[in-house]
């Protein structure tokens, strides 16, 4: 989902040197990617509200200003300090609007908007299911992405974030542990505790559904 760190830290050393159009290219390199995180993070209600290209611009211009810093003092690659940024602003869109006497919308998050349930989805959720990869029928692919998010609900924040991460944005375990402040082996102990919690909800859920 993020592009390549190769072409990345090219555009980097082109803007630390000032050459033009540098930074430009470097934030419209990672556009994309910046929205596809915000929109499969956004909150339903709040996607009537609040358009995604609307946060992405926000998270670029902020991106642009604090460019400099980032270039003098780099504590990450750049894509996980930019899609920081963007989970700020994800963050601060759903406490601007939460709705009065309804749960708050900055605790729904991050949650995947089944329009944006793409090909890694649905892998992942046939082979927690232990169904083929692509079913024929409409009605049980359907039913198999109502199961998956029902199942990725169930876990706790930190830990669905871990597959989102892993499975959505390709992001490595390390990658993640830096992105979330752990070390390497709690970041892929606190995955593999998700997957198997993740399998577990799936195959009650069918196992109940058998009887």
């Amino acid at each position: 989902m993020w592009p390549q760190s190769d072409k990345t830290e090219e555009l980097l050393g082109d803007a630390r040197a000032g050459r033009d159009g540098a930074v430009d290219r470097l934030l419209d390199r990672h556009r994309e990617a910046v929205r596809r995180m915000v929109e499969m993070r956004m909150d339903r209600r709040l996607m009537r509200r609040v358009d995604a290209s609307d946060i992405v611009q926000e998270v670029l211009i902020e991106a642009h200003r604090r460019l400099q810093d980032y270039l003098a003092k780099p504590v990450m690659p750049f894509h996980l300090w930019l899609r920081q940024m963007a989970h700020d602003r994800l963050i601060d869109a759903h406490r601007r609007h939460r709705v009065a006497a309804r749960r708050s919308l900055d605790r729904e998050q991050p949650l995947l908007a089944p329009a944006h349930l793409d090909h890694s989805t649905m892998e992942l959720a046939a082979q927690l299911c232990d169904h083929e990869l692509t079913p024929a029928a409409a009605a049980v692919l359907n039913e198999l992405r109502a199961k998956f998010e029902a199942a990725l609900e169930e876990l706790d924040e930190q830990d669905r974030e871990i597959v989102v991460m892993r499975h959505f944005e390709k992001l490595s375990n390390s990658e993640v542990a830096t992105a979330l402040n752990l070390t390497p082996p709690a970041a892929s102990m606190r995955y593999l505790r998700a997957v198997r919690r993740l399998r577990a909800v799936l195959g009650s859920d069918q196992s109940s559904s058998d009887h």
